[in-house]
Order: C-alpha cells, then sequence, then structure tokens
C-alpha cells in the first residue's frame, strides 16, 4: 500500500468546490477556480456589473468576515470527561462543553450529513442577552480565555446593547457562520428548527433564506409559550408567542423520504364500547376550501343531507360499514368519521403554524418540570417545555437511531425531549460553560444549585446534571416497562487546543529565534499530551464518530494497540501511539480492506515502516 503523513485537516469547503469542479470542469486551472473562466461559463446567470445595475441583497458590517470564518480550520480537538457522564460505554447520546462555533467544525468530518434534525434556541438578541463576541482571527483564544485555559483576561460573551451602533450586525455575524456549518451536517432529509422572538424575527428569516434557500422554508411556527394573560401597562401588545422557523436540507428529499406529523387532537372517548378503543370525530363534509364529491347521505333519522364529501361515496358506505361513521344529535347531524387513538401513525395530523400551549407546552410548565427534576425553583431561567420539542421532532419524523443536534444546548431540554419521544433516539448537545453570577438576580439560584452540589459555577453543569437528573426519572418512572437496550446514558467531552503543533509566525530579525522557532516545529505534538485525548482527536480526523467503539487489541501483547470502530464506517483505524514499535507487533498486526494504522514517525525505522506498509495504509505522526 503506502505510507501517509497524518496531519489536521478539516476542508470545510472541498465538497462545494468539487461540485463546481463536476459542473464546470473548465473553469479550474491548477487545481484554483479562475473566476473570469468561471463567469463565462455561468453567462446571463452572472449578475452585471453595471454600478447602476441594482438588485436585491442582504447585507450588514461584518458578513464577509463571518462567511470566512465558517470555512476557517478550527484549532481546538475535544477530549473525554471520564465520568460526567451515565452509561458511558455503551451510549450514543453526547454532551459537548464548548465553543459552539469550534465544535462544529470539528464534527464536520465525522458526522456530515448525518444529523436528521437541528434545533437550537439562540439568544434573542433583546439587548440585555449575551452574544458570542467572534474573534475573526484566533476564535478559540476568547474560548480559551472564558474557561481560563490562558492566563489573559478575556470574555467571548459580550452584552450586546441597543445603544451599539451595530447591534443587528454583532448578532448576525454570530449566527451566520454557525448556520452554514449546522447546514453541512443535516441529512438531506433533515430538517433545522430554530427559536426566536420579535426583535431578530425578520433578520433570522432573511438570514436562513440565504444559507438554506428560500425554496427549502417549510414554515414559520407561532407557539403560544405562557397560557395567561399578560397585563402589562407599558406595553400595546403583551407578548405570548413565540417564533419557530422551520427549513429543510432539501424540501422534496424530505417530502420523499416522508414528511412527520403531529399527534391526533380530540376528545377521545369510547362511548359506543367500539373495539378498537377511544376515538374522536372529524366532519366528513369538505370545508369552505376544499373540494370532494357530491351525492346525497341519509341519516338514521331520515334527514336528507345533499353535500360535497370528503371521499367518494363508495368510500362512504364502506366506512359505514366499517362502524367509522356516526351521525350526532342523535342521528339527526351532519355525517362525521371516526379516528381511532391508536390509528396515530396513519392518522396524524398535519402540523399547522399555531401551535397553542395546552397541547405544545408553555413557559410556566417547563419552570415546573425543572423545579421538580432539580429540587428548587429557578434554577434555569425559562427552559422550553419537553411537548415542544418533541413534537418538533414528531414533524421532523425523527426515527429510532437518528440524531438530533443542539448547539445551544442551555438547561437540556432537547436531551429531555428526545427520551421521551424515544428512548433510542440519539443527541449532541453542546453548551459553552459560561459563567453564572451570585450577584445577578436571574442567575443566583443557579449559582447555589451547583456550589450546594459541588458543581463549577456556569451553565453547561446544570445542563449535564439535568441529564443525569432526568436519565434516573425515566429509569424510576417506567416501572415495570422493559428499557434494556434502550439508550438512556451520555458521554461528555470538553474542548481544548490541539495536540498538534501550530506553526507561530515570526516578523523579528533575531536568527537564534528563529532557528529556536524552527527547531520546536520538528516536534510534531505539543508536550506532556495523553494517549487517551490524542487518540479522540485522530479519531474525529479519520471521520469516525464520538460514538465510535475504542478497544485494546488483544492479540497484540508487546505494544498498546487501539482499535477504532464504527458502524457508520466500512472500515476500521488501528492506533499505535508507543514511542516504540515491536517487530512482534508489526508481524502480528493485521489489516483488511481500506482499514489504516497510524503511529507515530519515530517510533518505528524506515526498514519497519516498509514492512508495515506491505499491510495496508500506513499514516505517521
Amino acid at each position: 500500500m503506502s505510507i501517509e503523513k497524518f496531519a489536521p485537516s478539516y476542508d470545510i469547503l472541498k465538497e462545494r468546490v468539487e461540485k463546481i469542479k463536476a459542473a464546470l470542469p473548465e473553469a479550474f486551472e491548477d487545481g484554483k477556480i479562475n473566476f473570469a473562466t468561471l463567469k463565462e461559463s455561468l453567462g446571463e446567470f452572472v449578475e452585471g456589473e453595471n454600478e447602476e445595475t441594482e438588485h436585491y441583497a442582504f447585507t450588514w458590517p461584518g458578513k464577509k468576515q463571518a462567511r470566512r470564518l465558517a470555512a476557517k480550520p478550527p484549532q481546538g480537538t475535544l477530549i473525554p470527561c471520564k465520568g460526567d457522564g451515565v452509561n458511558e460505554d455503551t451510549t450514543g447520546n453526547v454532551f459537548i462543553e464548548g465553543d459552539n462555533l469550534e465544535v462544529l467544525k470539528l464534527l464536520q468530518k465525522s458526522y456530515k450529513g448525518k444529523i436528521k434534525m437541528i434545533y437550537i434556541d439562540p439568544p434573542y438578541n433583546t439587548g440585555n442577552d449575551f452574544i458570542y463576541n467572534d474573534n475573526f482571527t484566533q476564535p478559540l483564544d476568547e474560548y480559551l480565555k472564558l474557561t481560563k485555559q490562558i492566563d489573559e483576561e478575556g470574555n467571548p460573551l459580550v452584552a450586546n446593547t441597543r445603544t451599539d451602533g451595530r447591534f443587528h450586525s454583532k448578532w448576525l455575524n454570530m449566527m451566520l457562520p454557525r448556520l452554514i456549518l449546522a447546514r453541512n451536517l443535516l441529512r438531506d432529509d433533515g430538517l433545522m428548527f430554530i427559536s426566536i422572538d420579535d426583535n431578530e424575527c425578520e433578520n433570522l428569516k432573511k438570514l436562513c433564506n440565504e444559507v438554506f434557500g428560500e425554496e427549502n422554508f417549510e414554515g414559520h411556527i407561532h407557539w403560544r409559550r405562557r397560557h395567561n394573560q399578560p397585563n402589562d401597562p407599558t406595553k400595546m401588545i403583551g407578548i405570548v408567542a413565540e417564533h419557530i422557523l422551520a427549513y429543510a436540507k432539501d424540501k422534496p428529499f424530505y417530502k420523499q423520504a416522508g414528511v412527520g406529523k403531529i399527534a391526533l387532537t380530540g376528545d377521545f372517548s369510547n362511548p359506543d364500547n367500539d373495539p378498537r378503543g377511544d376515538w374522536a370525530s372529524k366532519p366528513w363534509k369538505t370545508g369552505s376550501d376544499q373540494s370532494g364529491t357530491t351525492y346525497k347521505i341519509k341519516t338514521p333519522t331520515g334527514k336528507i343531507y345533499n353535500e360535497e364529501w370528503m371521499g367518494e361515496e363508495a368510500t362512504f358506505k364502506k366506512l359505514l360499514d366499517d362502524n367509522r361513521i356516526i351521525f350526532p344529535n342523535n342521528g339527526d347531524g351532519s355525517p362525521r368519521k371516526k379516528y381511532f387513538k391508536s390509528e396515530r401513525e396513519a392518522e396524524g395530523q398535519c402540523a399547522t403554524n399555531w401551535w397553542p400551549s395546552d397541547q405544545f407546552g408553555h413557559n410556566q410548565g417547563a419552570n415546573s418540570i425543572m423545579e421538580d427534576l432539580m429540587g428548587r425553583k429557578n434554577v434555569f431561567s425559562n427552559p422550553k417545555p419537553p411537548e415542544l420539542i418533541k413534537n418538533l421532532m414528531s414533524i421532523a419524523n425523527c426515527k429510532k437511531g437518528d440524531i438530533v443536534l443542539d448547539y445551544f444546548a442551555g438547561s437540556c431540554t432537547t436531551f429531555h425531549s428526545a427520551k421521551l419521544y424515544d428512548e433510542d433516539i440519539k443527541t449532541i448537545l453542546i453548551q459553552i460553560p459560561e459563567p453564572i453570577d451570585a450577584e445577578n438576580r436571574d442567575q443566583a439560584t443557579g449559582y447555589e444549585f451547583c456550589k450546594s452540589h459541588r458543581l463549577p459555577t456556569n451553565i453547561a453543569e446544570i445542563g449535564k446534571e439535568r441529564i443525569r437528573r432526568t436519565i434516573k426519572r425515566i429509569i424510576s418512572d417506567a416501572g415495570r416497562k422493559n428499557l434494556a437496550g434502550k439508550d438512556l446514558g451520555f458521554k461528555a467531552f470538553r474542548l481544548e487546543k490541539t495536540h498538534f503543533a501550530s506553526w507561530r509566525d515570526y516578523n523579528g530579525a533575531n536568527i537564534d529565534e528563529l532557528m529556536s522557532l524552527f527547531s520546536k516545529q520538528e516536534n510534531t505534538l505539543v508536550d506532556k499530551w495523553k494517549e487517551e485525548n490524542l487518540l479522540l482527536e485522530i479519531t474525529l480526523q479519520e471521520g469516525f464518530p464520538l460514538s465510535s467503539t475504542k478497544a485494546k487489541v488483544l492479540t497484540i501483547k508487546d505494544n498498546i494497540v487501539w482499535k477504532v470502530s464504527s458502524t457508520d464506517c466500512e472500515h476500521s483505524i488501528f492506533v499505535c501511539l508507543d514511542s516504540n514499535i515491536k517487530h512482534k507487533t508489526i508481524e502480528t498486526l493485521t489489516l483488511t480492506g481500506k482499514d489504516i494504522f497510524i503511529c507515530l514517525d519515530n517510533a518505528v525505522s524506515d526498514e519497519d515502516k516498509i514492512r508495515l506498509s506491505d499491510k495496508g495504509l500506513i499514516k505517521t505522526i
């Protein structure tokens, strides 16, 4: 086979460039795009350059930098947080503590095109909350300042006040690169849902139209987030609703794969003791904006209705014989069709764009759920109710084994919702460890909770604790229900700097300093790296998911060789990070098909590298 040098690489734009190259190969010279030729190839589809030509554009200060930021390679990696999770060796659920921009980049190789649904509840830009203040040159440093992993003072979360001259621009610059990266992760039949309020709803829709394409807009849900009526004398219109924008990755593909439905609604009962169980009913007569078939129907009392009906007469007679037609008002009313609670899969309802609080939950109910789980009030301010996100999963048509991503995880309602919807839905949750302040009235209870449970005082810790308690509650509520084999667990990871040394630019004139810099680059890895952590970075670099199985190869005795495998990957990788690989190990090592062996470059001689290459693809660090 061959020997390659293992090098960190996250080419986020590679797929897009390859698609352009496949469609317009003439626009490429020496592997680069010739934009003059590209414009000629596109002909009339290129916008004219006449200064007097006007066209629609949605732009703001910093947009180009924000777009470039999405393509900038990540500078960090993830390391495992053993002991923070539950059932860590068997679970496919993941919680990641870190800046979501950097983490989304790290997930590109392993999860690109694999996420069924993304739900986020980002900062609403109300003028009081905090937003990510992304550094366009060194984004990871901003995160490391927050988590005190580097000495310099700093904080990537800043108040975005309305008096700021770029109030909306800052928020849009924060959202754009994260949406671009999120779209890459969606399956072709995947959907994205975004909660927002009135402050940025208009701008968010324009932004999503640009990222996803206006043709992939699925709808604008209005959710009544509070069940009581506000009476604020300072406002003309009391705010009772929030917005959820829904976008498909590929609308036709999603519809072909199957549009999900919400649970049937209605006043279910069984007054006629139908053996099929509780039922509700809906009119057989068509609505004012529907078309149907016209014929006469005679009620049990002899009344004649000559209307336009939902189905043909033959269909009506079959339903009547099957006891699926009722006539209300003691047999005198217009016919209605029964639908049974047990037939949810076949008779579920299409979602509408108005989601009332009695069916889809409300803030007060969500607060009560949190209080019940956590043992005190206001540990987290106004979380989303599980009923809301459960129904989003339903219309996204999530199935067993599908992955749901939430990269503004907050209190981790998304995990709770997923496990109530189907215990085998997999979740990936990302949350920055935003510090919580004892002096802040809205955060004081959360601070006290973390202190009393000996947890670090940040939002990520509240989320992880909520997950642990949710798992315990589901198990305790199950009673005799068999949960064997169900995925009630999670693994925890944390964002840190990469293990691979990076080149530092030098602008000085001191030869000794420059030579010292060169000598440091001789070591590919940073000092004091840990095997388990480096193994995880290699796993991500090779495109294996965080739920991959890692096991020592027991047939090899003279070195520690790890085998990394996943049902999502056709091959396995074998990794040995020992400083010296024995001859016996090389003899025993067996690679099949596309398997890869990865080791330290200085751990094997040139002669042994040749022997290894005879077994398959070898990469050296």
